[in-house]
């Protein structure tokens, strides 16, 4: 054995623990058993490994003291620090630095040591578990334990391999199953009875925010490696408006799809396929009206530094991106039943973030970071729904005037990485979506050119 690599691989809750004897290096059957246990997001189930640029808590403990006589000093690193997966940094306590490597010191008890973990900017996942969570014995550098995991992030669309496309495409279709399944609930959930809740007023942005974690949620219930793409409308995306994605439309608007395209069996409101009608070049051209142009990212940005200016952006670059097609899409009532409305939405969502973190807009006590900072009926509030305080439908099951008489979909879809934002949401829930101010308001989602800053 001193003379090769062996590998010795043992399972401990669904982990795996690999140990590496290299040449000319003796290693005793003692510390051979010696094992590390990760736990992420407050369980030991491998449906919880994954994460984003938001830091997430974690432990690890000794699962297994044998060969140690004393408390064990531990590396935690990244498994493969180069290479095309996922990568993560540690943090030690919060607010803090992210580092590549974490020194601690692990209890021969088997008590667990806590810290915190999150993707490394600029290094999101493409594939399932193509991340890995190394730990170490410092003394002897003998790897304990290797957690694979996901550096899970909204991507643009246009950007995605065909392998993320494809998994988004399947769960989308899965999602909607022929126009039984649940993504009947998102289509009733935005039609013209429910436009009072989500348009017009301050809460476009948070009710559209908590639309998009719902249907979200549900596509990682189908499968844990999708993120919602984003369409970013002020680029051309030739690889998005394609046959095999999103689809390309005929002479008449109606979408064609390849004939290995899940989507081509799309069906709502007992209708099939989807009508969009570009007045636009898709393949060259960003969204626009027949050539005028909608606001383009940093004009977006440059809106205003104080959020009742920013929200105009619910018409320009927001209103002018749907109008930039006939079809469903063009339509507030009729628009989710054209997927790429999701996609144009995670873009509306990722320039707020932008925004936010642009200008620290994330006090609720500020009227610069949310316009109306009470509830509905208080001094200064707007329509219910809009105010900080509020409840949102239909999450809230409220189905009296003003809200619409019916409440789609029932509670927000749980989530096993974030207890925020709760099975009701509040407004306020919907702005500190990276938990920046208080870490358990992270929603669970982050885009790859929003990073988490303290």
């Amino acid at each position: 054995m001193s003379n090769c690599l062996v590998d010795v691989v043992l399972s401990d809750l669904s982990r795996e623990a690999v140990f590496r004897a290299r040449p000319n290096h003796t290693l005793s059957m003692e510390m051979l058993l010696m094992r590390t246990t990760v736990t992420l997001n407050g369980s030991s189930s491998v449906s919880a490994n994954y994460v984003s640029w938001s830091p997430i808590p974690a432990t690890v403990s000794l699962a297994d003291p044998t060969g140690a006589t004393g408390p064990v000093p531990v590396i935690l690193s990244n498994a493969q620090p180069t290479g095309p997966g996922g990568q993560v940094i540690f943090f030690g306590v919060l607010p803090g630095t992210g580092q590549d490597q974490l020194s601690l010191t692990l209890p021969l008890d088997g008590t667990p040591v806590p810290f915190f973990l999150a993707g490394k900017f600029g290094h999101p996942s493409a594939d399932d578990k193509d991340a890995s969570l190394q730990v170490a014995d410092a003394a002897g550098s003998t790897v304990l334990s290797v957690t694979q995991l996901m550096v899970r992030v909204r991507k643009n669309a246009n950007a995605l391999t065909p392998a993320e496309r494809d998994r988004f495409r399947a769960a989308m279709a899965t999602l909607n199953d022929r126009g039984r399944g649940r993504f009947s609930d998102f289509r009733d959930m935005h039609t013209s009875v429910a436009l009072g809740e989500a348009h017009g007023n301050a809460g476009f942005l948070p009710w559209h925010r908590a639309y998009l974690l719902d249907l979200e949620r549900e596509l990682q219930n189908i499968d844990p490696s999708v993120a919602l793409p984003y369409w970013r409308f002020d680029e051309a995306a030739p690889n998005l408006f394609t046959e095999e994605f999103l689809g390309t439309a005929d002479q008449n608007g109606t979408v064609q799809f390849a004939p290995d395209n899940p989507l081509q069996f799309w069906r709502t409101d007992q209708g099939d396929g989807i009508v969009r009608n570009p007045l636009f070049d898709t393949t060259t051209e960003p969204a626009n009206q027949s050539g005028a142009p909608l606001l383009t990212q940093d004009a977006t940005l440059a809106l205003g530094t104080i959020y009742a200016l920013f929200r105009a952006m619910e018409g320009d670059p927001h209103g002018s991106a749907h109008v930039s097609f006939g079809g469903y899409i063009s339509d507030p009532a009729t628009a989710p039943k054209d997927p790429l409305f999701f996609l144009l939405h995670a873009n509306v969502d990722r320039l707020w973030g932008r925004w936010q973190l642009a200008n620290n807009r994330y006090d609720l006590t500020s009227k610069d970071t949310y316009e109306y900072l009470g509830s509905a009926g208080s001094p200064g509030a707007t329509r219910i729904g809009h105010n900080l305080n509020d409840t949102m439908w239909p999450w809230n099951l409220v189905t009296t005037r003003p809200r619409p008489h019916t409440a789609p979909g029932g509670h927000m879809t749980p989530s096993s990485l974030a207890s925020a934002p709760g099975l009701s949401p509040i407004v306020r829930q919907m702005i500190d979506f990276q938990g920046l101010t208080d870490g358990a308001s992270r929603l669970g989602f982050d885009y790859d050119d929003v990073p988490f800053q303290f």
